[in-house]
């Protein structure tokens, strides 16, 4: 814990180093001083890259050496939109709805562009192996690509596979802290256009080192998919407690 006997020059630097938020930044008159100011559009800059910069489907697929994928689009046509009409990045394209593969899976994995491509690019492959490396004995069905998608989409996924459970591995918005923030949506069971969030369980700022890390997102995932089969619920009737099983184990 920082020493608040610090003077007042050496807290802040102190506090900032324990924080991303923009905190005791100061002031040059009646503005930001110039160095701060700067920094403040370099990140509004990279959020803005983040939403606008392409997906690449084939830089993910080529990071998962072994695993199939399957490349499919929602029904926004571009990437403006997709940003004015939420609704058809939550639909399949009727073309690839029709070509996708059917089967007994017991979940799918769907990896959605969202709002940050970075983010995808940079977190989602690591993700899918690290969570599917800690489910063993499950039905995986092959990892789709999604482009110009939301999280809903994979409920349209998820009933044209056949699939129990869908994983949407998506890019969250950015923010002006972090523009490479990776989502993590579990759903049990979704029924398309009757499913809701009540219904889904997230894990949030998967992006280490400074956000949750892939082994540990992936154990939480995990213990999930298994209880949400257990009881056959997700959403807010599922609690993840690895947390507090990890304090009850250190107890020992």
């Amino acid at each position: 814990m920082t020493d608040i006997t610090l003077a007042n020059g050496e807290l802040w630097p102190a506090l900032r180093r324990r924080t991303q938020a923009r905190i005791g930044l100061g002031r040059a008159g009646a503005a930001l001083p110039t160095r701060h100011r700067l920094e403040l559009q370099a990140a509004h800059a990279a959020a803005r890259d983040a939403v606008h910069a392409p997906f690449v489907p084939a830089t993910v697929a080529a990071a998962l050496p072994g695993l199939p994928t399957v490349r499919v689009r929602s029904a926004a046509r571009d990437r403006l939109t997709y940003l004015q009409r939420p609704d058809l990045g939550r639909r399949l394209e009727a073309v690839d709805r029709a070509h996708l593969p059917v089967g007994d899976w017991d979940v799918v994995l769907v990896v959605a562009d969202g709002l940050s491509s970075r983010a995808v690019h940079e977190h989602a492959a690591a993700m899918v192996r690290a969570t599917v490396e800690r489910l063993p004995g499950w039905n995986v069905a092959p990892v789709i690509l999604a482009e110009q998608a939301r999280v809903a989409l994979g409920d349209d996924v998820a009933a044209a596979m056949g699939a129990t459970a869908v994983v949407v591995l998506v890019g969250e918005r950015p923010g002006m802290s972090a523009a490479d923030s990776l989502g993590a949506y579990l759903t049990h069971r979704p029924v398309p256009g009757v499913t809701t969030d009540a219904d889904r369980n997230c894990l949030s700022n998967i992006r280490p080192p400074l956000g949750l890390d892939y082994e540990t997102a992936a154990g939480k995932l995990a213990a999930l998919l298994g209880r949400a089969r257990e009881l056959g619920i997700s959403g807010v009737g599922l609690k993840d407690e690895t947390d507090a099983a990890d304090r009850a184990e250190a107890l020992r």
